[in-house]
């Protein structure tokens, strides 16, 4: 068997789910990045829109165009933030409910069907081994200067 890369079979997984996720998305209108904003906003009280992209680890630039996506298909709306009047919140809409109960369905899917799969104890193992990825990674343990 070829040796591969840590980062190589993350990349790589990562970007399956990502396909699988978009082409699901796709058959209900929506995208995988638009379905994982929606999860993001708060379905009762509605999210601040500087709140979302550090909650997503999104670029601001990238998430106003979602926004605005999902604003044009009438899955949001937006209005003034009453704490501070220069921000906005973001609300869903009815149909905005209705996309972000059918993303959430989608991630519950895909998670019974890896724990009927996979066992618990491989998947505890996957965990503890993303847990410490991201340690090493946030202590700047990968590249240290020298």
């Amino acid at each position: 068997m070829k040796e591969i890369t840590i980062d190589y079979a993350l990349r790589e997984t990562w970007l399956t789910v990502a396909k699988m996720y978009n082409e699901e998305a796709k058959a209900n209108n929506n995208t995988m990045a638009m379905g994982f904003t929606l999860l993001s906003i708060d379905p009762k009280t509605g999210s601040p829109s500087t709140a979302l992209g550090p909650k997503m680890g999104m670029e601001a630039t990238s998430l106003s165009r979602i926004l605005k996506s999902l604003e044009a298909k009438a899955f949001i709306c937006r209005k003034p933030n009453p704490n501070d009047g220069r921000g906005v919140i973001i609300h869903l809409t009815k149909l905005g409910l209705e996309k972000r109960t059918q993303s959430k369905d989608a991630v519950l899917q895909f998670n019974n069907v890896i724990k009927n799969n996979i066992s618990e104890e491989k998947l505890n193992h996957f965990f503890e081994v993303t847990e410490a990825i991201n340690t090493l990674i946030g202590k700047k343990k990968i590249f240290q200067k020298k």
